[in-house]
């Protein structure tokens, strides 16, 4: 990922509360099949003192017999993102040299993957995602709420994972390239509209003011 300086993100508490809060992820991976993107939600976490990614995918998902364990995999996780129009900036009115662009947020992970296939791990990585998800419920389902002849045979068609986490970079194009009054109007008018991720965007970006 190309980051310019001034996009680059350095805090590591920013990029963790990033994955946290945006945890549906896209893992790439390469194998003799060739490059394939799956889409799976993944829970930060730490092992053995060091920062690791968990989660599952479902067995019949030829991805565990295909990518070794142990293979370098990428992973993004998107935040907040908005188009910029031109119409923003009030330089538009001084000299019209403007142009129209993207502000995004994301983080980038790269790790050697490994496959869990011990049914109490398992179990313990679906407790702690459907945990996490559900704790904005009014009444929070739990994975003791099915019966557990169930859960066992839902938990023996998966394959945990777990993503032992080499780098981490992260991109932060909220407008900081751009003069303050530049700035000030991308507020303005992400403000001014419905879109959700467009306000979440201008908060970013007033954060840089």
């Amino acid at each position: 990922m190309h980051i310019p300086k001034h996009f680059a993100q350095n805090d590591p508490e920013q990029l963790k509360d990033l994955i946290r809060t945006y945890p549906f992820a896209t893992l790439i991976t390469h194998s003799a099949a060739g490059i394939e993107a799956n889409h799976i939600p993944l829970l930060l976490a730490e092992s053995d003192g060091k920062n690791v990614l968990q989660g599952h995918i479902a067995k019949a998902n030829p991805l565990w017999k295909q990518v070794q364990s142990g293979a370098e995999v990428l992973v993004i996780f998107h935040g907040p993102n908005s188009y910029i129009s031109p119409n923003y900036y009030p330089t538009k009115q001084e000299h019209g040299k403007v142009v129209p662009t993207w502000n995004y947020v994301t983080v980038h992970v790269k790790g050697a993957m490994n496959y869990i296939h011990d049914a109490d791990w398992n179990r313990e990585i679906i407790t702690r995602l459907t945990d996490h998800h559900e704790a904005g419920q009014v009444t929070p389902w739990s994975v003791v709420d099915a019966p557990e002849a169930f859960t066992e045979k839902m938990l023996s068609a998966i394959v945990g994972l777990q993503i032992d986490i080499s780098s981490m970079v992260g991109k932060w194009k909220v407008s900081q390239n751009q003069p303050e009054q530049n700035k000030q109007g991308v507020v303005d008018g992400l403000s001014q509209g419905a879109d959700r991720e467009g306000q979440q965007m201008a908060a970013l970006v007033k954060e840089q003011e």
